[in-house]
């Protein structure tokens, strides 16, 4: 079968210089692809390459099989939905006209009737629909993450690209954005996300990337990339990796506190 990410040998450079070195990545439908590294490593240019704004110097990246650049920009819009780390929205439309601004790659065709339920349930699935008429400009940081996800399910697209969608959230929220994802994971997607929380990758994701120096340096299973050996590698800090209640746990090995 043919996967609804490829990555092949692709390169970036910025002004004469490599970002990205070589990235060969695959995902599936219904697999989560979870990208870490630290800042620096190149994630962020990795999904400006996954969303089509940021051209490879060298190698192609493919939706459904064809090259993203073969593409125009509504074919790309009808295959991936993005979500970008700053979630800026100009003017003062309301949270719902946010998330229905998600639905323009699909004017004038069949999927014209799916607009309404689409915005709706995205509203929900978010628990942002007691704010959906107040201006996107007057909501928290996280009430603004939550909005932007929900403009992405709305889109309805079969692969989804999210750049830190638990970035600016406390655990609660979090840990309800991971149950999203994973949920249109298991509804055929495939999801690519940059997630900065160890934790969270370790313990939702079906395959994790370690990015470093702008090269993926391991690619697998959780259980064999999340190591302490290797994250303590790339992050520059001892790390310690385990299993408690369940889940795998990442977290960083820090000096014993000093007792009187």
């Amino acid at each position: 079968m043919t996967p609804l990410v490829s990555v092949a040998g692709v390169s970036v450079h910025r002004d004469g210089r490599p970002v990205l070195s070589d990235v060969d990545l695959t995902v599936a439908a219904g697999e989560l692809l979870c990208v870490v590294g630290p800042n620096g490593a190149g994630k962020s240019t990795l999904v400006g390459a996954l969303s089509g704004s940021l051209p490879p110097t060298t190698g192609t990246v493919s939706l459904a099989g064809d090259d993203i650049t073969e593409l125009s920009p509504v074919d790309q819009a009808r295959r991936r939905a993005v979500l970008p780390q700053d979630h800026v929205v100009g003017g003062a439309f309301t949270c719902r006209e946010v998330v229905q601004m998600a639905r323009y790659p699909w004017n004038r065709t069949a999927h014209n009737a799916e607009d309404d339920n689409a915005v709706a349930e995205a509203l929900a699935r978010c628990d942002v629909e007691a704010f959906a008429d107040r201006p996107f400009a007057t909501l928290s940081g996280g009430e603004r993450a939550r909005v932007a996800l929900a403009r992405v399910l709305a889109q309805r697209t079969p692969v989804l690209v999210l750049d830190e969608p638990t970035a600016a959230m406390d655990p609660h929220f979090a840990e309800a954005v991971m149950a999203i994802v994973t949920a249109r994971r298991d509804d055929g997607c495939a999801v690519v996300a940059v997630v900065h929380d160890l934790g969270l990758a370790a313990a939702y994701s079906d395959t994790v990337a370690v990015l470093a120096g702008g090269r993926v340096v391991a690619v697998g299973p959780p259980e064999q990339t999340m190591t302490a050996e290797l994250l303590g590698e790339v992050y520059g800090v001892p790390m310690a990796s385990g299993v408690v209640a369940g889940q795998r746990v990442v977290v960083p090995v820090r000096p014993p506190r000093p007792t009187n």
